[in-house]
């Protein structure tokens, strides 16, 4: 997704996803390992977390619309790459 067309917002802030709507996803380790790598990437992001842990909520049985939302996050990433947390040690920056 690296070509992928930027979002302005991590959720969609006119729907709501019910945890039995659409198909399961094909590949449910896929979207286990996206949504833990998005739950890593909260820790230097936290404007990513509500959006993230509603997607950890569905882990046990993913489906479709719930893969699109780990998409719109994805999409969120790509437009806001120089956002973040700038960790420091020591209070220097260390090169």
């Amino acid at each position: 997704m690296s070509e992928c067309k930027p979002c302005s917002t991590p959720v969609d802030t006119h729907a709501k996803v019910p945890a039995d709507i659409g198909p399961p996803v094909s590949d449910p380790t896929h979207y286990k390992s996206l949504a833990g790598a998005l739950h890593y990437l909260t820790f230097t992001r936290p404007d990513i977390s509500y959006a993230v842990q509603q997607i950890c909520l569905h882990m046990h049985d993913s489906r479709e619309p719930h893969l699109s939302s780990v998409k719109r996050v994805i999409q969120y990433l790509r437009g806001t790459l120089n956002y973040g947390l700038l960790l420091l040690l020591r209070g220097t920056l260390q090169s």
